[in-house]
């Protein structure tokens, strides 16, 4: 262990770790500053953070196909970190966009609010890029104690402390059998950098019959489908997104997700991938299981951010697809897809924040009636999110979905495909329920307390865009991820 030490401070190489480099030190700096910052005078803080993901964007973008190796190994900066990278820093951006005026309307205007999103999106980084199970552990406890904090960052709220220890429990729950799978890998194969585990199994074949290493892979993958929210593991989900600060649930929903993603890909198909062929079963059970528990579910909710929780159940469902196929067109498309949920997710979450209230974060099904008539812009944009969501063209949604189920189809999945096609029609249902109130349903209010806050109609505006060009001309952000995929 000693001689693992030394190599790795002899190997650092900061060019690997540079992003969320910067994301940390801006963090803590921002920290500082909010100390010192007089209550209610937040918004320079929020700016320095957006500044803070720009650079940190600028650098994941100048490293693309140039891959870095950092503290021996441990680390791997090649373009699926960098491209899961920056699907991360949008999201953050995105909530940062969409918090400050919110923030003063919740009369809850706290300078360390940004420098935690700061610090989660650093944690979500070092997921990304790890190669080495103890990197990837200490990058998902950076970000979820960070989101421990946001998702209860409300303390006067009873719901909203409901979500945080909820979250905090279950997410120690589910980190113990991470660490306990990685525990039982390490002691199969006496390491924990995944291509070195990767490697040992090719030595020993047999290796994938060991008990206790199939065990280790088994509860480490458990871990991960906690992260992403995949059925039956989904309990925490719409509790945790409806108690939560809606712009915390929309980065929450995107963000860190991308992240567990992207971890569960490196280990799935490096670390286990001498137990692909049972994993496959694995995948297309829980992703089948978890599209159709998500949509099913949602059917019967009316309150918008529950029913966007169990539909973000659903979308990691989808995203599962991809896993099952694995073939150039399904790896890619999870990337794709990904990003792609990030800019129509959030969309629909920041329409949520300007048509809410004061101390009112339950929005109804009622709390959209006429929308469409008294605030047709919003109302448009909401329809595009909710078109995207649906799967439907020209938007993003549909294409991100073509290439996944593309991919299910060319590796022989053609059932799974369908299966998906019958649970996005299925989705159709809660989606329009939503339209229908706002277009077909007589006004109860006439929205007089809705302010278009400028921040959060940029936000609003980048996830337009995001969808559409995205789901007219995908060509070129599809190669970049053909490019990143494995």
């Amino acid at each position: 262990m000693e001689n693992l030490v030394q190599e790795a401070i002899q190997n650092v190489n900061l060019h690997a770790v540079m992003p969320s480099l910067i994301l940390s030190v801006a963090g803590m700096a921002l920290l500082l500053v909010a100390v010192f910052s007089p209550r209610g005078k937040t918004a320079h803080i929020a700016w320095l953070s957006i500044a803070s993901l720009i650079v940190a964007g600028i650098v994941t973008i100048m490293g693309w196909n140039d891959t870095q190796y950092g503290f021996a190994g441990s680390v791997q900066l090649d373009n699926f970190a960098a491209f899961f990278s920056m699907i991360c820093i949008i999201a953050a951006g995105l909530a940062i966009l969409m918090s400050d005026e919110y923030l003063k309307r919740e009369n809850f205007p706290v300078g360390e609010y940004y420098p935690l999103i700061l610090i989660t999106t650093a944690g979500a980084m070092w997921m990304v890029s790890g190669t080495d199970l103890i990197t990837i552990f200490l990058g998902l406890e950076v970000l979820s104690v960070s989101l421990y904090i946001l998702a209860g960052f409300f303390r006067d709220q009873v719901r909203c402390n409901e979500a945080g220890l909820k979250y905090f429990f279950l997410g120690a729950f589910s980190t113990g059998f991470l660490l306990y799978g990685m525990a039982l890998l390490y002691g199969v194969s006496g390491t924990t950098k995944v291509y070195d585990i990767a490697a040992y199994i090719q030595a020993n074949p047999d290796t994938t019959t060991n008990v206790m290493f199939v065990a280790g892979g088994l509860l480490m993958l458990t871990g991960f489908f906690f992260k992403i929210a995949a059925a039956p593991f989904h309990m925490w989900t719409p509790d945790v997104y409806q108690g939560a600060p809606t712009p915390i649930t929309a980065f929450m929903s995107a963000g860190p997700k991308a992240a567990a993603f992207a971890a569960l890909i490196r280990v799935t198909f490096i670390c286990l991938e001498g137990m692909q062929d049972h994993l496959t079963t694995v995948f297309w059970v829980l992703a089948v299981l978890t599209m159709t528990v998500g949509n099913l579910i949602a059917l019967n909710q009316k309150d918008l951010k529950r029913m966007l929780a169990y539909s973000s159940i659903a979308h990691a469902g989808y995203a599962m697809v991809g896993l099952v196929a694995w073939n150039e067109i399904g790896s890619a498309g999870i990337l794709f897809y990904m990003l792609v949920y990030t800019f129509m997710n959030m969309g629909a979450f920041a329409i949520l924040i300007l048509i809410g209230r004061s101390g009112e974060e339950n929005l109804t099904l009622d709390g959209v009636t006429g929308l469409g008539y008294k605030k047709p812009m919003l109302g448009i944009a909401f329809s595009i999110f909710l078109f995207a969501l649906m799967g439907l063209p020209p938007t993003a949604g549909f294409t991100g979905k073509f290439y996944i189920f593309a991919g299910a189809i060319n590796s022989g999945y053609i059932w799974l495909a369908v299966l998906g096609v019958l649970n996005s029609a299925v989705s159709l249902y809660y989606y329009l329920r939503i339209m229908i109130f706002m277009y077909f349903k007589e006004p109860q209010e006439d929205y007089a307390w809705v302010k278009i806050y400028p921040a959060t109609a940029v936000s609003i505006v980048i996830s337009v865009i995001g969808v559409l060009y995205l789901g007219i001309v995908p060509g070129s952000i599809m190669q970049l991820a053909r490019m990143a995929g494995f």
